[in-house]
């Protein structure tokens, strides 16, 4: 294990798979996260205008370094359908050495 704490964990919700993986293609071809994952059917329940809301989502996994999650915020801002998308960054506090080497090398282009 290594310390991880230049790393994070970024959320992002999507209302559906082609947005999902057009924000992941996206941000991937921009090296502004080195792995993206989707998860599908996602129920979301949330307050948004006052009204308590649900909806169904896919939930993307973005791992980057924190060099580059201001770009990676950019980028889902700029892309997202949503007016207010969802980019919650959790650091990494442990993570495989190994592991936090190759995303190094994947977000560096």
């Amino acid at each position: 294990m290594k310390a991880g704490q230049k790393f994070s964990l970024v959320l992002v919700t999507a209302p559906n798979l082609a947005s999902a993986r057009k924000l992941a293609g996206i941000v991937l071809r921009a090296r502004a996260a080195a792995c993206v994952n989707l998860v599908p059917r996602l129920e979301s329940h949330f307050w948004w205008q006052g009204k308590l809301t649900k909806s169904k989502e896919v939930l993307l996994l973005c791992k980057t370094t924190r060099a580059r999650l201001a770009e990676l915020e950019k980028l889902v801002v700029a892309n997202h359908p949503y007016d207010t998308p969802e980019f919650v960054a959790l650091n990494l506090a442990q993570s495989n050495a190994r592991y936090l080497q190759w995303l190094t090398e994947s977000v560096r282009g």
